[in-house]
Parts: structure tokens; C-alpha cells; sequence
């Protein structure tokens, strides 16, 4: 049969080990979309050159598996594993489907842990594209109506999302879009100390120094204990005041 093309859903059946043959992957039928980011780069590279039915195996270095850290507690910093994998069907990517607030919330959790993981191993564009797809996820189209309970965690994860592409687009040196996040994060949190410390301090660096000012204060307001906030400030009053 056809190998997968872009954005169609691939099964597999997967057996990931050490090298000393400790097993630390079994997985009977994993589904992903490839280039979403929700695997490892091995499958997400080497699926996509399979044919149905066919059995791989790849041996990837770190940089193709858990990266320089690892994954607590089985695989460790630095650790090359090889992975058996069995392509057992290719589809059509899967429509945006109706979700329970439940999956929205489990999905989106999943996808932003993605990022996260990508974002420590350095790999700043893949982490934003996990980040972005967690939001789909969490703003995606609902099956049931949440409750407030699962309203306000809906809310939570999606200005965590946020907060995270900002981290992701300045690695990538796009401050922008940084911006552009932090006030997202903020439309939906107006008190959120992360997003109003960045964006201040991203108010700053676009030389917009009152508008800085104003969030930086009201950040101080949030959490008057904060180093970073005081140092911030400290540092804009003094770029502001006149030299002598």
C-alpha cells in the first residue's frame, strides 16, 4: 500500500529498548497524526517512509528519542534506543471530532507536556507547534457543554499554553509574537503574574516604557515578593530617569 502522506493518521504497533535491551517502550497500536509532534522525532521521521504492514527498525541516536535528559525513571540522559515498529494502517486525518470537556482537557494536557518536552531538549519550533495544537485541542469543538469545575481548568491549561508559546517565540526571537501571546494569555487572565512580567518587560525592550511601567507596577501589586518584578522596575525607572 501507499506510504502515509501529510496529515493522515497513522497505527502502530511499537517496542522501544535500551541498549542493554531493557524494554521501555510497548505500545500494541499507538495513533498519530506525523508532524504534530505527539512522539518521539524516530517514529515521526521514520513512519512516514513505511508501507502498511510493513516492520521497521530504527535505531536513533538521543537527539531522535528522549534527548540530553532522558525520560525519568527508565531512559537515561543521552540514551540511544532501538525501536520495532510495525505500520498497521494509514487513514484520512481525522476531522475535528466533538469532545467530551474531559478529553479537550486530557489532550491538550498531553500536547502542552509534548512542548514541554521539546522546549527542554531545545527544539524551540517544535515545542510552539505542540503548544498550538494544545490549544486546538482545548478550544476545539465540544461534544458537551463543562462544567465549572472543567470550565475553569479549560481556562488554566489554555493560559498555560499561552504563557508557553511566549517562551517558545522569544527562544525563537520573535518578540512580536511573544507579545501577542502574553496578551492572549491575558484576555482570558487579566492577573496573570507571568504573562504581565513578560509583556512588561517585552513593553521595554519595544521602548514603549510607560505602557512597561503600568503592567510591571501592576504586577509588583500581584506579588510585591517578587525579585524579578522589583529588578525589572528598578531597571526601567533608572532607563527612564535623566542622567545626571
Amino acid at each position: 500500500g501507499p506510504r502515509p502522506r501529510p496529515g493522515q493518521e497513522v497505527s502502530v504497533k511499537v517496542l522501544g529498548a535500551l541498549e542493554d535491551g531493557g524494554l521501555v517502550e510497548r505500545d500494541p497500536r499507538l495513533t498519530f497524526v506525523p508532524g504534530y509532534g505527539d512522539v518521539v522525532q524516530a517514529l515521526e521521521l521514520g513512519v512516514p517512509t513505511m508501507q502498511p504492514g510493513e516492520v521497521s527498525f530504527f535505531l536513533a541516536a538521543f537527539p531522535y528519542g528522549y534527548g540530553r535528559p532522558g525520560r525519568e525513571p527508565d531512559v537515561p540522559p543521552e540514551a540511544p534506543l532501538l525501536f520495532e515498529v510495525t505500520l498497521l494502517e494509514v487513514r484520512d486525518g481525522p476531522d475535528p471530532q466533538p469532545l467530551p470537556p474531559a478529553a479537550r482537557l486530557r489532550l491538550g494536557s498531553q500536547r502542552r507536556e509534548r512542548g514541554n518536552f521539546h522546549f527542554a531538549r531545545g527544539d524551540f519550533a517544535a515545542a510552539l507547534r505542540s503548544y498550538r495544537l494544545a490549544l486546538s485541542a482545548l478550544d476545539g469543538p465540544a461534544a458537551a457543554p463543562p462544567g465549572p469545575q472543567e470550565e475553569e481548568e479549560l481556562r488554566e491549561q489554555r493560559v498555560k499554553c499561552f504563557n508557553n508559546c511566549a517562551a517558545a517565540e522569544l527562544k525563537l526571537q520573535r518578540a512580536g509574537e511573544a507579545l501577542a501571546a502574553c496578551e492572549a494569555a491575558l484576555s482570558i487572565s487579566p492577573n496573570n503574574g507571568r504573562a504581565l512580567l513578560r509583556r512588561g518587560q517585552l513593553l521595554a525592550q519595544q521602548g514603549r516604557e510607560a505602557e512597561a511601567a503600568l503592567v510591571l507596577r501592576r504586577a509588583m501589586e500581584l506579588d510585591p515578593a517578587s525579585k524579578v518584578i522589583h529588578t525589572e522596575l528598578s531597571r526601567l525607572v533608572k532607563r527612564r530617569s535623566p542622567s545626571a
